[in-house]
């Protein structure tokens, strides 16, 4: 509380100093700057990283998704023919004795992402554990 004159009369005024309030207010709002930026937002993804490990050996296992006339697909597995129904069956039968289980997915640009997820829905139900998309940067090498 402070001290005024009132035409000439001293008395207890009652009114707030509020000097220390705002001092406290700036404290707090430094406070929760600092704070705010440390907090996590989102989900944490793992994003790959370009390494040298292309499919570029006998070993590795590509799907390709051909757009063909219309709205028709059509699937090849490492340059052979296959059909949509017998895809499960020939990625089942070459997964079951590998040990590295990894598939590349290469789709041209013409086929709706949907069909390549059926694809890639259709490895993990063969027992694929990684699956690779492989894009016109990823061929290039950038």
């Amino acid at each position: 509380m402070a001290m005024t004159t009132d035409n000439g009369l001293r008395g207890i005024s009652s009114d707030i100093n509020v000097t220390p309030l705002i001092d406290v207010l700036l404290v707090l709002l430094i406070i929760f700057m600092v704070i705010v930026p440390a907090v996590p937002k989102g989900l944490a993804a793992a994003t790959p990283q370009p390494s040298g490990n292309m499919p570029n050996d006998g070993d590795a296992i590509v799907v390709s998704v051909l757009h063909t006339a219309g709205e028709r697909v059509a699937y090849k597995i490492n340059q052979a023919s296959v059909s949509k129904d017998d895809l499960l069956i020939r990625l089942t039968a070459i997964y079951a004795n590998r040990a590295e289980r990894t598939m590349f997915v290469k789709g041209d640009d013409d086929v709706n992402y949907a069909q390549i997820a059926e694809v890639i829905d259709v490895g993990h139900l063969a027992g694929v554990d990684q699956v690779g998309l492989m894009t016109p940067k990823v061929l290039a090498g950038q």
